[in-house]
């Protein structure tokens, strides 16, 4: 029987992904005829063995035809493509990129200033205070966004006290550079910029980040959109207490058609249950029998026609503790003696 033969073929010129092996026994009289046998190798490892038995102008050559056979695509303009689009290092080594002094560059910015929630206004001020006194040359500026909430006072006076829109953060406009930004982080309340760490792993820093223009102008907007919430709400409380002033005067005083003033509240029928001075009479009759422990009635007062205990009487003050019991708790008051009489009932 002859051995059959190992027919192989790079086929490295051509665009298919895979190598194939044929094996063929040639027929025999004492043999059946075969069918060949084709072995495909996909694997990883094959496709590595191959590639390292070409010579580098072989694989160049293989990875252009490649690409030349996908219709339409021009690898080298892509390439030239990407080498336009990429992006230029802006820092030639990470030491430059810490430094705060580049900041200037960028002109003046807003900047954010982490201060204490609690403290902010009172920390922007003293901050813009000392930058004043200490940089006369710098111009800058300092904007808490705030509401100027208004309040009536009971003496009639009116108070003004801000509300921060942004608790805890003061926005500041300036060049920025490495000493003022030192300055302004050593100030009291100040906790620090807003920003982003920078560096590697042998140092660190947190690198302030400028606020964009259209942030600042939303801002501004929220803040006078807010304002104006609060000094309407402002306006409609105090037409709402006039409202109610003007309709209590109406209520308690009323001019008849000979412009004499007379009180309403006086005609409207008291609920008295005897007359005042009968009342008076009783209780003129009833004081000498005023003892600790009797039941009394008051007469007049905020406790008018409470019944309860007299506990202690002082005829040369003039005052009597009345006990009443409110809510299941005994409660002490002390009244004139005169607005207490004795209850017969």
């Amino acid at each position: 029987m002859k051995q059959g033969l190992l027919l192989w073929s790079p086929c490295y010129l051509s665009p298919p992904s895979f190598h194939s092996i044929s094996l063929k026994t040639p027929s025999t009289k004492h043999t059946p005829r075969l069918a060949p046998i084709s072995v495909s190798l996909d694997s990883t490892d094959t496709q590595v063995q191959l590639q390292k038995q070409l010579s580098a102008r072989e694989r160049r050559q293989l990875r252009n035809e490649r690409r030349e056979s996908k219709s339409g695509y021009n690898w080298r303009e892509e390439v030239e493509e990407r080498l336009i689009k990429k992006p230029k290092k802006r820092y030639t080594s990470w030491t430059e990129e810490l430094n705060l002094d580049n900041l200037a560059h960028l002109g003046p910015q807003w900047w954010v200033v982490r201060v204490s929630r609690v403290r902010g206004l009172e920390t922007a001020e003293v901050t813009a205070r000392v930058l004043a006194r200490n940089f006369p040359n710098i111009e800058f500026k300092i904007y808490t966004p705030a509401v100027q909430e208004k309040k009536k006072l009971k003496n009639g006076s009116i108070s003004v006290k801000p509300r921060s829109l942004f608790p805890g953060c003061v926005f500041l406009r300036c060049v920025l550079n490495k000493e003022i930004h030192d300055f302004i982080r050593e100030c009291d309340g100040v906790g620090g910029f807003v920003g982003s760490k920078v560096g590697n792993t042998k140092r660190q820093i947190n690198k302030p980040r400028p606020v964009s223009v259209d942030d600042m102008e939303a801002i501004f907007r929220q803040a006078k959109v807010e304002q104006e919430k609060a000094d309407k709400a402002f306006q409609v409380e105090q037409q709402r207490e006039n409202a109610l002033m003007s309709d209590k005067m109406n209520i308690e005083y009323n001019v008849d058609s000979n412009g004499v003033t007379s009180s309403v509240l006086d005609t409207k029928p008291k609920r008295q249950t005897k007359k005042k001075s009968d009342t008076v009479a009783n209780g003129a009759k009833y004081s000498k029998q005023l003892v600790p422990g009797s039941k009394v009635r008051v007469l007049s007062g905020n406790f008018a026609e409470f019944i309860g205990s007299l506990k202690k009487l002082n005829r040369k003050t003039g005052k009597a503790t009345v006990g009443f019991t409110l809510f299941g708790k005994e409660t002490l008051v002390d009244l004139d003696v005169k607005d207490v009489v004795l209850e017969t009932k």
